[in-house]
């Protein structure tokens, strides 16, 4: 009797070891589509930040633009000691036409 007993519950653990493999995955799903809802609400949050960021931008980046004629004619930027940001021209690459009147500094 004991040893159909042993045999009984040694069948039944992989049942019993099997239904809690679902209940993890069920959690990982659970706590997947938690995240994806979290994201979406931060993406719905943070959408009309990033539109108006860009509209604010988009004068800045247009004159960046007219000023740089061709990023390919520049050196990556350096910053000096003091915090100053310098971008070369590469050499040998010809400067654009210089600007008529007084600049302003």
């Amino acid at each position: 009797m004991k040893h159909l007993v042993l045999i009984l519950a040694l069948c039944a653990t992989p049942v019993s070891a099997q239904s809690e493999e679902g209940d993890v995955n069920e959690g990982l799903s659970l706590l997947e589509e938690g995240a994806r809802l979290f994201f979406r609400g931060l993406s719905d949050e943070m959408e009309p930040m990033l539109e108006e960021l860009a509209e604010n931008m988009q004068p800045a980046l247009r004159r960046l633009m007219e000023l740089m004629d061709d990023f390919n004619a520049y050196e990556m930027p350096e910053k000096l000691p003091n915090g100053d940001i310098l971008i070369r021209r590469k050499p040998g690459v010809p400067s654009p036409d210089a600007p008529s009147g007084e600049i302003e500094i």
